[in-house]
Parts: structure tokens; C-alpha cells; sequence
């Protein structure tokens, strides 16, 4: 009888450093035999996938149906943030032991929910993932082939890099994607193309040994300026796909986010020690 696909083991919580090459085991298998990482069904259950949602009655149950659809999903943590309109209701019928529904108080924001989120995550690779249906959960395999292979402890995945498509929107949005991912970049001394993605996955022994602060949309500096300060860490980019959405379909960050992933850019970069890592 064949073997089944293997699965990278965790290292402890308390090892701070990336793991070496060698530590990696790809978690594919291909009809059997070793094959390429081209889609998610060759890949094992090895991820957990941390989304964090409020007021997304809309697109909710959608968007956990197709995470959970995905082999790599070894468990979905959904962070509830205090929504009115009904979001965790929407999920009631979905038996799935891999499904876990955390509720918050009160409305924190996104980088609050995904720091509860993160810190009970049990897999051996994190993926961040919205609520809505701007990210496709198929493209997994993109941002976990890096990881897999040995290469890489964090990947990004930019809508702006091409290989995937793309929907069009917001002129001034995507100026002032570009303009924060500049400063970001000139801060931190990496060369992403987009540093405001949510598309991020990270192995999971890094993610948790950062202490995340913000509890809005500034997570996604925040975690960019700490992770670019871990000695020796890997940071690859991929291209994904991405189906924007408007403001009338739901979207929530506008210019004041705009103006605190500024502020966020400043602090977490020019302060001293920004991570428990360093």
C-alpha cells in the first residue's frame, strides 16, 4: 500500500529562528508518487487558515465552504468580531470538525481578530484569509510551494505582480497601494510588490513568536516590518488572482486605513527591537 502524503512537522513555539531546508518536507503526493505542487489536491492537511470576519453575512458561508473544500486545510479558526448582522449565524449547518468559530465581546477590528485567531492555530503553516471572496482559496498551492520546498518561511501573495487575474477598480487605491508599499519597502529593505495583501502565509513557529499590536487594518505593516526583522528569515512573493470588490458590495478599508498603514509603516520600522524575534 502506498504511503500517504507526508506532512512538515512543527517545531516548538519556542524556536526562534527559521527552520533549515532540510527541516521541510514536502506534503505532496501525485497519483501515488512525488510530483509537482500544481494545484491544492496534491498537497497534504497542513495549514490552518485564520479569517478573521464582521458584518459579512453576505459572503461568509461561501467563502468557509470553499476553504474547507481545499486538501492543505487542516483546520479554519473564524474569528467572529463582534458582528450585527448575523455573520455567525450564517455558519450554523456546517459540520465540519475542521471549523472553529471564536466570537470576540465587542468590535476590535481585523488585527485584533486575527491575533486570537493565530495564537490557537495548530497547523504547521498559518494562511491569513478575508471573509469575502476577493482571494481564491484554490490558489493556496501558490503561496505554500515556497514553503514546502524548503525555500522559503514567508510567502506573500501580490495582486500586482501578473499570472493571475485581475479585477479593475480604484485608480487611487491602487496609487496608494503602491506609494505604502514603497515606504515600506524603503524601510524595511525588501523589494515586494504588494506589502497590503492579505494573502500571507507563514510557518507557524515564526507567526506566533510575533507580538501583533494593531487591532485594525494595520496588521498587514505591522507583520511585514516585524517579519522583515527576523534574522535569517525567507521572504518570497507570488503572484495570485484578486476580485476586488466595491464599496457598495461590502468593501470597509478606505483612506483613514490608508493613513494608518502610514503610521503603522513609521512606528513598526523606526522603532527599536519592533519584534520578540530580534
Amino acid at each position: 500500500m502506498l504511503a500517504g502524503p507526508a506532512v512538515p512537522e512543527a517545531l516548538p513555539p519556542s524556536r526562534l529562528e527559521p527552520r533549515n531546508d532540510e527541516a521541510v518536507e514536502c506534503a505532496i503526493t501525485h497519483r501515488g508518487r512525488p510530483g509537482p505542487v500544481d494545484s491544492n489536491a496534491v498537497i497534504a492537511p497542513c495549514v490552518t487558515v485564520v479569517m478573521a470576519a464582521y458584518n459579512e453575512q453576505a459572503t461568509v458561508r461561501e467563502i468557509a465552504q470553499l476553504v474547507l473544500q481545499q486538501a492543505p486545510v487542516q483546520e479554519l479558526i473564524i474569528v467572529d468580531d463582534a458582528s450585527t448582522d448575523g455573520t455567525s449565524l450564517r455558519l450554523q449547518g456546517l459540520r465540519d470538525s475542521r471549523l472553529r468559530l471564536l466570537r470576540q465581546d465587542r468590535n476590535l477590528g481585523k488585527g485584533a481578530a486575527l491575533r486570537r485567531g493565530i495564537s490557537q492555530a495548530r497547523a504547521p503553516i498559518i494562511v491569513v484569509q478575508d471573509a469575502d471572496l476577493e482571494y481564491d482559496p484554490a490558489e493556496y498551492y501558490l503561496l505554500l510551494k515556497p514553503i514546502l520546498a524548503g525555500k522559503a518561511d514567508v510567502v506573500f501573495g501580490s495582486r500586482f505582480s501578473g499570472g493571475g487575474a485581475h479585477r479593475v477598480l480604484y485608480f487611487w487605491h491602487s496609487v496608494g497601494n503602491n506609494l505604502l508599499t514603497l515606504l515600506s519597502n524603503m524601510l524595511t529593505n525588501l523589494n515586494l510588490t504588494d506589502m497590503e495583501t492579505c494573502y500571507k502565509a507563514f510557518l507557524r513557529e515564526i507567526l506566533q513568536e510575533i507580538d501583533i499590536e494593531e487591532n485594525r487594518f494595520g496588521f498587514e505593516p505591522e507583520i511585514t516590518a516585524k517579519v522583515s526583522r527576523i534574522k535569517g528569515v525567507r521572504i518570497y512573493e507570488v503572484p495570485i488572482s484578486y476580485y476586488g470588490r466595491g464599496y457598495t458590495e461590502g468593501k470597509k478599508a478606505n483612506w483613514r486605513d490608508g493613513f494608518s498603514a502610514l503610521r503603522c509603516i513609521l512606528k513598526y520600522n523606526l522603532r527599536p527591537s519592533a519584534s520578540r524575534l530580534t
